[in-house]
């Protein structure tokens, strides 16, 4: 049984590689990124078309498989997409931007790429995930390949400047996090996540600390002084005010409201009536935590978001016992969370009225659905790199070995519908490229789990880079 099992296994591996080279996008010779899906079946829509988030587990793969040459093309090409000029019109993307995908087009015997800013996307939101995935991004090749040359060039200096100053500009707010709208993240629908939601504070977390490796040599002391600025305070921020625990639990239980002053113990004036505080006691594990969906004023969502809480472990904005304690909530509460297909998007879903009023009785995030509730097979290689991280590989195993036959046999799907995760997600699309990316990443890290310093924040990283330094300067400088 288990030399069927292994060579099923195999199969599976096999299939999933095979389908990968088919999802690659070539412009002018070159491989470029990958195609959302290669679902023939249905309308190719923009499924056709290299997102900057759904690449990110391809080019980790690739980077870990030494396929580097696309990895580097696609900075390369995407950060020749990014608008360097300050617009003061509307209807065009800001400086600095990044699309959230492209696609190849040829005219006249002539190929040129075309971005997508969010003008053809659902609702029209700009993405706001790509430039932080772009960053993290880079910071993985150059980690996985010591080629520090392609960073210290002009223009990618000039690109990941353009990024930090949309992202640490003077805004209409005073809060350490990333203010944004509905749609602007893997959640590109309304569903209730327009402030400061946890997925962009996360990733936001972890491009700071990659774009502060990546400027430390050169000359962009005000950039360098704002992020050495930023990252404690948006750290402590999100471990004070966005944790919740049976001990948190109890403290907002008896907070009062109409706080005034610096002295306020209920800084953000949440109303206890407005949580569901008799099912998180009964939800809570007395050892278990996690971060927050959301925290602004009179708001705090309670929504366990997996993409932010396990980017939070990856990249240390959690603390070591709030990591531990996130990856003990997941094991507590396996059957919510993971089910029958690692992983949930988000828990619990929203329901009746309040799936009305929140999504706008959006049919595709109907309750335990697509964003609402629907389990994502791509959030596998984040589970297996937080489990790794907290030295809790049993729950990576434990998920990959749940998902591995039935997503080959299920032929690759976005995203499964139910509570438990065992349906097919009702528009799913199939052969998905990030879900298969996802189970080949994570068992890649699995088989050797060093792979993870390609997404966390080793010190040894930042003192190679240093090291690094010395060479590069001199060598832009002659």
């Amino acid at each position: 049984m288990q030399l069927e099992d292994s060579k099923a296994i195999q199969k599976v591996e096999e299939e999933a590689w095979e389908v990968l080279q088919k999802t690659i996008i070539y412009f002018k010779g070159r491989p470029i990124g990958t195609v959302a899906a290669l679902d023939g079946s249905v309308d190719a829509l923009n499924y056709d078309q290299c997102f900057v988030r759904d690449f990110a587990s391809s080019a980790l793969l690739f980077l870990i498989k030494g396929e580097t040459d696309i990895v580097r093309n696609f900075l390369e090409e995407t950060l020749k997409l990014q608008p360097t000029d300050n617009q003061l019109d509307a209807y065009k993307p800001g400086q600095g931007l990044m699309p959230a995908s492209f696609k190849v087009v040829s005219k006249n015997g002539e190929e040129y790429l075309e971005a997508d800013f969010g003008e053809h996307a659902i609702a029209r939101v700009t993405p706001i995930d790509s430039c932080l995935w772009w960053l993290i991004i880079l910071r993985a090749y150059v980690v996985a390949t010591k080629d520090y040359s392609l960073i210290y060039q002009p223009e990618f200096q000039t690109g990941i400047g353009l990024i930090l100053e949309l992202c640490l500009a003077t805004r209409f707010d005073m809060y350490p996090t990333l203010l944004v709208p509905d749609g602007a993240c893997m959640i590109d629908r309304r569903l209730g996540i327009y402030g400061h939601p946890l997925e962009i504070q996360s990733l936001f977390y972890a491009a700071l600390r990659a774009a502060r490796e990546m400027l430390i040599c050169h000359g962009n002391q005000d950039l360098v002084i704002a992020i050495d600025n930023r990252l404690p305070i948006l750290r402590a921020h999100i471990r004070k005010h966005y944790w919740i625990d049976i001990k948190r639990l109890n403290a907002i239980y008896r907070y009062k409201g109409e706080e005034y002053g610096k002295e306020a113990v209920n800084q953000f004036n949440i109303y206890v009536d407005s949580l569901p505080y008799y099912e998180l006691d009964k939800w809570l594990p007395k050892k278990g935590g996690y971060l927050a969906g959301n925290v602004g004023p009179s708001q705090l969502d309670t929504r366990f978001f997996s993409l932010g809480n396990l980017m939070a472990v990856i990249c240390d904005l959690a603390s070591e016992e709030q990591s531990d304690a996130i990856m003990t909530l997941i094991e507590k509460r396996w059957e919510d969370l993971v089910g029958d297909m690692p992983m949930k998007i988000t828990f619990p879903a929203l329901e009746n009225e309040e799936y009305r009023l929140i999504t706008g009785c959006d049919p595709k995030n109907i309750p335990w659905s697509y964003h609402n509730g629907g389990n994502w097979p791509v959030l596998m290689w984040m589970l297996t790199a937080a489990a790794i991280k907290t030295n809790k590989i049993c729950i990576a195993e434990r998920a990959i070995h749940i998902a591995q036959l039935r997503l080959q046999e299920d032929e690759w799907p976005e995203y499964y519908d139910g509570k438990r995760g065992r349906l097919i997600g009702k528009q799913s699309r199939k052969y998905q490229t990030w879900t298969i990316a996802g189970l080949l990443l994570a068992k890649e890290m699995i088989k050797e789990p060093s792979h993870l310093s390609l997404m966390s924040f080793e010190p040894f990283t930042i003192e190679e880079a240093s090291r690094a330094c010395e060479f590069e300067i001199d060598s832009f400088d002659a």
